[in-house]
């Protein structure tokens, strides 16, 4: 895979999308303690901090996530003083450099009242973290058999001027057909109408879904890890900013 080289400004909102996101456009979504910040914990699972150096953000992170509590964070491999790696997966960031966006004619706009639907269809094809409120976040669609949902995709993270496409999953039964493909383009679509460009994030195990990216637009920007860590004590708090 080539790796494609952003401008500085952009390739720092993507170094740290959460962040970006929560101190911009998802603000209304966040949590936040100095220099660190979470989505409510029925939208999103993720956690950020300002500067994965700074010890000031850990302590607040750790304000934030309490005694014992954990954090989902993006490109920490190694635990900050008072945390510990509870798990570590490693991923894939791309983005959009020639993907063809339409929309489709078969693609319904998913709301609150589909999340049942929404979560039975993530619960079986584990595309990842799906909550309840997520399909707040920004614009999903599906794609419907005989009025049974089999293919969904939408918006997540929204760092300025970039909006993350995810939860990509089509029900088992009714793959090798493009569904995927259709709803990333029209997604996409969306997505390039406010003037904003689509990236994404991808299981670096995960070939075949790489290979799909690749294929229809999608350029491999880092690699990446998401990381679980867990507060297990505490140097005192510094004063923040």
């Amino acid at each position: 895979m080539s790796v494609i080289a952003l401008d500085a400004s952009s390739s720092h909102l993507l170094d740290n999308p959460a962040w970006a996101a929560l101190t911009g456009p998802h603000a209304h979504f966040a949590e936040r303690i100095g220099h660190a910040v979470r989505y409510h914990q029925d939208v999103a699972p993720f956690h950020a901090v300002s500067d994965e150096d700074d010890p000031r953000a850990w302590a607040d992170l750790a304000a934030l996530v309490g005694p014992g509590g954990t954090a989902a964070v993006r490109g920490v491999t190694e635990a900050a003083e008072g945390w510990e790696v509870v798990r570590t997966v490693h991923g894939v960031q791309l983005v959009d450099t020639s993907l063809r966006a339409e929309p489709d004619p078969e693609a319904v706009r998913l709301g609150p009242d589909d999340v049942p639907e929404i979560l039975d269809l993530v619960a079986r094809t584990e595309p990842g973290p799906y909550l309840p409120r997520t399909v707040e976040m920004g614009t999903y669609l599906g794609i419907r058999h005989r009025g049974r949902l089999i293919a969904l995709a939408g918006e997540r993270l929204h760092p300025p001027g970039w909006t993350e496409i995810s939860a990509v999953c089509t029900d088992p039964a009714h793959r090798g057909r493009g569904l995927a493909t259709r709803l990333v383009r029209a997604v996409a679509a969306g997505i390039k109408e406010r003037g904003e460009r689509p990236f994404l994030h991808a299981a670096a195990t995960n070939a075949n879904a790489i290979r799909l990216y690749e294929s229809i637009g999608f350029t491999l920007r880092c690699r990446t890890v998401f990381s679980l860590v867990r507060h297990i004590g505490a140097a005192a708090p510094e004063e923040t900013a």
